[in-house]
């Protein structure tokens, strides 16, 4: 069996890579470090800096629905080019200072233009990828989410240092380079490979309807687990920790190599233990990398926690890809992925909200992670549920394969 990536791949990773890269990296992850800098600069108060955020979210929920119909009633390519244009305006209009309606249009753009991208680039990478490489291809494609943390951490920093204006017309260059390079991959994609009948039938699909229901519901919990770490972590740690804006830097860093690492960690995983494994070993460690500020602040705590949050984001969006096409196939993928992504966003979304209103009321982070280690705790038990149905699911399939078997061979001996 072929394991290893090879040139034929390029396309398949070009066009995964280049999606993520710009529907989360930049159109989501690149915002974090914009914020403060728009307050400083009198653009937005505090509040509609918030309300910009939520826009974005707002926005991945709505692409996120629309997604699979768009990609079937338009080319996928075409789809995906307009979604690249989309988030490519959305900073480069937004390079002045502007209404608040203005911004809060393009940011929902950005956000409905960054879930297309990550329903589509993914599935179709997968679609055209042989089986014996998809467990490879399917985990890399992600990797695009963590060059854009590195991105938002290390790049946009020295931007700014020019100024507001030249960081947003640049973020834009950034994604028409990257929209470029993904229609070149695009272009050169194998046709795809159907593999798994079973899985891509309807009757294969409402045999493992239950798992599938579990696999999505714990997909919903990691959004709500890893909110603390994407809004509120570096603001925890320079002020409520009062450790100060360098040290909080550093961490965000560290959580951007996470990201970067995290796709190639869960691929080699993914092989040893296969997708349903490795999803359970993703969820039981972050649920701890989650934890661990609740109980110790030290250097190498926040360091283990930020590496490891930041390699799990990525991650267990690739395993949890790559987990619903091994059940349902290459084909039905894209609607499935499309439905799971949307749950993501809108768990996400009422997350955000929940979360400020709990700190305004309580003043303080802390509990925050505590219950976001649990939510993810309690994803993890769905994802181990979800392998207790499948196998009463095999061993009943089994038994009637016997069953109808032995009724088979009765027949026929009677005759």
């Amino acid at each position: 069996m072929k394991r290893t990536l090879t040139t034929h791949d390029l396309p398949a990773l070009m066009t995964g890579i280049m999606a993520t890269l710009a529907a989360i990296g930049i159109a989501r992850f690149a915002y974090t470090p914009l914020l403060p800098a728009i307050i400083q600069e009198g653009w937005f108060t505090a509040s509609q800096g918030a309300y910009l955020g939520a826009a974005n979210l707002l926005g991945y929920f709505i692409g996120a629905l629309a997604a699979h119909s768009l990609s079937e009633r338009f080319s996928p390519r075409m789809v995906m080019a307009a979604s690249f244009a989309g988030i490519a305006l959305s900073f480069v209009l937004c390079a002045g200072a502007g209404g608040f309606l203005w911004f809060f249009f393009w940011r929902l753009v950005s956000g409905v233009a960054g879930a297309i991208l990550m329903v589509v680039g993914p599935s179709l990478a997968l679609a055209a990828t042989p089986p014996e490489r998809r467990t490879r291809v399917g985990a890399m494609v992600f990797t695009g989410i963590g060059f854009g943390a590195l991105l938002s951490a290390f790049i946009v920093p020295l931007l700014l240092a020019l100024s507001l204006s030249v960081t947003w017309g640049t973020l834009g260059l950034l994604c028409v380079a990257a929209g470029l390079l993904c229609d070149w991959g695009v272009a050169h994609l194998a046709s795809p490979i159907t593999a798994n009948p079973k899985g891509n039938s309807p009757s294969g699909y409402a045999g493992v309807k239950i798992i599938v229901m579990l696999v999505v519901g714990a997909y919903a919990l990691d959004a709500i687990g890893f909110v603390p770490h994407t809004v509120f972590w570096v603001d925890y740690l320079a002020r409520e920790n009062a450790l100060g804006n360098q040290a909080a830097s550093l961490q965000w860093g560290i959580f951007g190599l996470g990201a970067l690492c995290g796709p190639f960690m869960v691929g080699t995983l993914a092989h040893r233990v296969g997708w349903q494994g490795g999803l359970m070993i993703a969820f039981a460690a972050k649920a701890a990398a989650v934890l661990l500020p609740v109980f110790s602040l030290a250097l190498l705590s926040q360091s283990v926690s930020s590496f490891m949050v930041g390699a799990m984001i990525p991650g267990i969006v690739a395993l949890t890809s790559g987990r619903l096409a091994e059940l349902v196939g290459p084909t039905a993928h894209k609607k499935l992925w499309g439905q799971a992504t949307a749950a993501f966003a809108a768990a996400q979304a009422v997350a955000g909200y929940a979360m400020s209103a709990l700190y305004g009321s309580w003043g303080s982070y802390t509990p925050l992670f505590a219950i976001s280690g649990l939510i993810l705790v309690a994803g993890f038990l769905l994802v181990l549920l979800s392998r207790g149905v499948q196998h009463r699911h095999t061993q009943r399939s089994a038994q009637q394969i016997t069953k109808h078997a032995t009724q088979h061979s009765t027949h026929h001996g009677r005759q």
